[in-house]
């Protein structure tokens, strides 16, 4: 599995061929029959006694019920509907110092408690290779409670039918655009998870997410030249209600030239502007190189701030212990420790949350326990700290975790992974329309792109999807072939300005990878548009030498 290939948008068809789908085929009727929190209760006493009595001085147990359904169209053809579901239990516990993690699909009282035991055994025989022990964190435990995402319409109960239609409306909107061909994709996930543990936890969570891409290709049938747009949509933690478009969550990009989206998602209108839009590609002028001052839609921007800032301040990174997928870290624990290393200029300000409702990353508590919230990462352009898990906060000086910890399913052992991480609005009121005003020379970048970054998050190089030339304070004309180069500091300390809150939305990514064996996260980035100075742009059409 390639992490590339899901953040890159024009990877739907492989990536849904790829989707994390294991577990049983069901009808969809059955995505709404629930387990009762009684049983859990008793399975996760169950765990915890039996793997106390086996010696382990903590264990947490996590009992889930993973439900997917995902429905994939092109043009104006259904091409697969997929209701699944994944069911069982993991047990993770810490015995002489040392982890051990066990897991079963096997929901009886007896497999459990075999999972229980087997989870100590484990932790003994690594405690055998361990140097140091592991050091939680404290976190006092909240008793019974329970946490839903909130939402006002259950994809689940919302006949299939109608969203096959819905996809299909859309396809045929981009094709009257101008699109040659279409895809649209509806991705609908619930995660029913109970966490207890030792510490005296029971907590029960209800997690919805839900994501509409759309992908949009003219072709030249003269030439066999062919552009694509994808769709502006951003993956969220919320109903279906978010497919329900609302006038009043519409933004006009600057000068026009695009309708964006904030709190709800108008499907067939972007899909009708990405066939447009695909089509204007093929006789839009190509860029000529040379240093401009960018200009950066949320909707491009998210993901710069995953690759540059939300990776390289994973705290497993920072240290080493963690290098698959997205490398290590230049941000080391040196630059944190002087207090004064400049990661940007002082206009940026970046925050990690796990509360911001309708993100992808907003959670009542983590998979150890800890309740959600929000910290610093860098203010006012200073690296003032990372992403932190319980076994991982002394490290850095914490008295707590940040509650990072995260398992993409039952049978999968939680570790850190990415907070929502999302670059502050800025305080004084500034439209991307004003933003644009004094710039002379530069490039208004919408939408999300191919990207590559090096092994240390450092020297990088993104694209987008729509590019239009900024002149002399105007919006000008679409342009084609941009791609811009720099460093995480050196473009981070080019961010000379940041529209107000009322701009401010989010992007993400629903299949964000990491590990050995790989897990899949789910992470949103909030920004408001951001102006870049003399940011090195290359035409990426012209040929070396």
């Amino acid at each position: 599995m390639e992490r590339r290939t899901f953040l890159n948008i024009s990877g739907l068809a492989l990536g849904t061929m790829m989707l994390p789908i294991a577990g049983n085929v069901i009808a969809a009727e059955e995505l709404l029959t629930p387990l009762a929190t009684k049983f859990k209760k008793t399975l996760a006493d169950t765990a915890l006694t039996a793997a106390t009595q086996a010696g382990a001085s903590y264990c947490d147990v996590r009992i889930g019920r993973y439900l997917n359904q995902f429905i994939t169209t092109r043009d104006l053809n259904v091409e697969n509907v997929a209701n699944t579901e994944s069911a069982g239990v993991g047990v993770r516990v810490i015995c002489n110092g040392a982890y051990g993690f066990a897991a079963t699909s096997d929901m009886s009282p007896d497999a459990v408690a075999n999972a229980a035991r087997q989870a100590v055994a484990i932790a003994k025989a690594n405690s055998r290779l361990q140097t140091e022990p592991v050091q939680l964190a404290p976190v006092k435990g909240v008793g019974e409670v329970a946490w839903a995402t909130p939402f006002k319409k259950d994809w689940r109960a919302v006949p299939i039918k109608e969203k096959a239609e819905l996809l299909i409306a859309a396809n045929k909107a981009g094709m009257d655009g101008g699109a040659s061909f279409m895809q649209s994709v509806l991705f609908q996930v619930n995660q029913q998870k109970y966490f207890a543990s030792t510490d005296g936890s029971y907590i029960d969570q209800d997690v919805h997410r839900i994501w509409a891409p759309v992908f949009a290709t003219a072709v030249d049938k003269a030439s066999g030249k062919f552009r694509s747009r994808s769709g502006l949509s951003a993956p969220v933690g919320m109903g279906y209600e978010y497919l329900d478009a609302r006038p009043q969550d519409k933004i006009r990009a600057a000068g026009g030239v695009a309708t964006l989206y904030k709190n709800s998602y108008d499907l067939i209108e972007d899909a009708r502007a990405a066939g447009r839009d695909a089509k204007a590609k093929l006789t839009a002028k190509s860029v000529t190189p040379g240093k401009y001052d960018l200009v950066l839609s949320p909707e491009h921007l998210w993901l710069t701030i995953h690759e540059s800032v939300g990776h390289p301040t994973e705290l497993d990174r920072v240290l080493g212990y963690e290098a698959n997928y997205a490398g290590t870290s230049f941000a080391t624990l040196d630059k944190w420790e002087s207090k004064k290393f400049k990661y940007g200029s002082p206009n940026v300000n970046i925050v990690a949350d796990k509360t911001t409702p309708g993100s992808l990353g907003c959670i009542g508590y983590d998979d150890e326990g800890v309740r959600g919230k929000r910290w610093d990462i860098i203010r006012d352009g200073i690296l003032v700290n990372y992403q932190a898990t319980r076994d991982q906060a002394h490290i850095i000086g914490e008295k707590e975790s940040q509650g990072c910890s995260y398992a993409d399913s039952w049978s999968s052992v939680q570790f850190q992974r990415m907070p929502n991480v999302s670059l502050e609005a800025g305080k004084k009121k500034l439209t991307p329309d004003e933003m644009v005003k004094d710039i002379k020379k530069g490039i208004y970048i919408v939408g999300d792109g191919s990207f590559s970054i090096d092994q240390q998050r450092y020297n990088f190089q993104f694209g987008g999807q729509l590019y239009y030339e900024i002149n002399n304070g105007k919006i000008g004309a679409m342009l084609e072939d941009v791609a811009y180069q720099s460093n995480t500091q050196e473009f981070w300390n080019a961010c000379s300005a940041t529209c107000d809150d009322r701009d401010w939305r989010m992007g993400g990514s629903f299949f964000d990878g990491k590990g050995q064996p790989p897990q899949i996260s789910i992470v949103s980035h909030g920004a408001s548009t951001t102006r870049f100075n003399g940011i090195n742009v290359i035409n990426t059409a012209r040929k070396i030498g």
